[in-house]
């Protein structure tokens, strides 16, 4: 099952399209849901001289082979150079970038924005469309933004622009008033799962919950180190009133250390925070969303705590996630966090 499969009706809308395409589409959604391969694949299908008959790209053309081999002559994709480096087919969505020798920057930059100009500007190859994909928009910083928006605000004759975002709130006003929205929607559960089982990923349904529904970032968790990070939070946090938070922190900093590149530190925090909100919901006799492998234990522990509490201590985990990137000691910072979990609870 392809992406195109996966979002049916979001292809059939942007086939639907063609017959008068705006100058610029914004696809936005959660994270982790292949919009970049869908885009990707709406650029190939417009740019493709044989589609078939649903609209994607014939793969035999000459346009096809050009694309393939990332030499076509109208098409552009802008993204930071941290993603360029990744293999990933849904970058900008999901996967952490790894530092190499010298850092790839994470953001879009005004040049990348500025060497359009010349290919806006000359005809297109065999008169067709130009096409250029900005993903993730939201890695344009102010400046390059707002170079981007004087292109959109007078659009070359022929150019679709095709913006993904995962933060749609993040860009300028302006850029978001320039384009028509498509929203890709979370996919259903058994579409998902089905989706999951044709890419060969086990444990689909708890990957596919702690990713929030989202089937890519579902995959790419599952195939990735990320079990051992998150099996050595729950292993602490489960413990509740008997957790030991020096022992603890140094038990994390130690798997945290161990990774080389990406950001362990925030990852950390991101998983320890969908474990409130876990405990927040069974502490209000609904479900859990996430760790539904650990429901059991997240019923247990709320049982010694007050939600307000919870619900407290959930905020301050706003705070350690802003602070998770740069911490100036991560023991001391991990101490802290685990010390703070560890005060919910009661000890009789």
């Amino acid at each position: 099952m392809n992406v195109i499969e996966l979002h049916s009706e979001c292809w059939e809308h942007l086939q639907a399209r063609r017959v008068q395409l705006p100058h610029s589409l914004l696809l936005a959604g959660p994270r982790g849901l292949g919009k970049f391969d869908l885009a990707r694949r709406f650029a190939a299908s417009l740019l493709c001289e044989s589609p078939q008959a649903n609209g994607e790209a014939c793969d035999h053309c000459l346009a096809c082979n050009w694309l393939s081999q990332g030499n076509h002559p109208d098409f552009r994709l802008l993204q930071p150079e941290a993603l360029a480096e990744s293999d990933s087919d849904d970058a900008g969505e999901g996967k952490e970038a790894k530092e190499s020798g010298k850092k790839a920057s994470q953001q879009i930059t005004i040049d990348q924005v500025r060497a359009l100009d010349d290919f806006l500007h000359v005809g297109t190859h065999r008169h067709g469309l130009r096409v250029v994909i900005v993903c993730p928009a939201e890695a344009m910083n102010r400046s390059t933004a707002n170079a981007l928006l004087k292109t959109l605000e007078e659009p070359a004759p022929g150019t679709l622009f095709l913006l993904v975002s995962n933060e749609p709130e993040r860009l300028l006003p302006t850029i978001r008033s320039r384009c028509q929205s498509v929203a890709v929607p979370l996919p259903s559960v058994e579409r998902s799962k089905a989706w999951l089982a044709a890419a060969g990923t086990t444990g689909g349904e708890r990957w596919l919950a702690l990713a929030g529904g989202a089937p890519l970032l579902a995959a790419e968790l599952g195939a990735s180190g990320e079990r051992l990070l998150i099996d050595a939070l729950l292993g602490q946090l489960s413990r509740g009133a008997s957790l030991d938070p020096l022992v603890a922190a140094a038990a994390l900093e130690k798997i945290v250390k161990a990774e080389k590149g990406g950001t362990p530190m925030k990852r950390l925090m991101e998983w320890a925070q969908k474990w409130f909100v876990d405990m927040s919901l069974a502490a209000s006799g609904l479900p859990v969303r996430y760790f539904v492998d650990e429901s059991k234990q997240i019923a247990g522990l709320v049982t010694r705590t007050d939600p307000q509490r919870v619900l407290a201590f959930a905020r301050k985990a706003l705070q350690y996630k802003r602070h998770s990137e740069h911490p100036l000691n991560s023991r001391l910072f991990l101490e802290d966090f685990f010390m703070g979990y560890a005060a919910l609870f009661d000890r009789r």
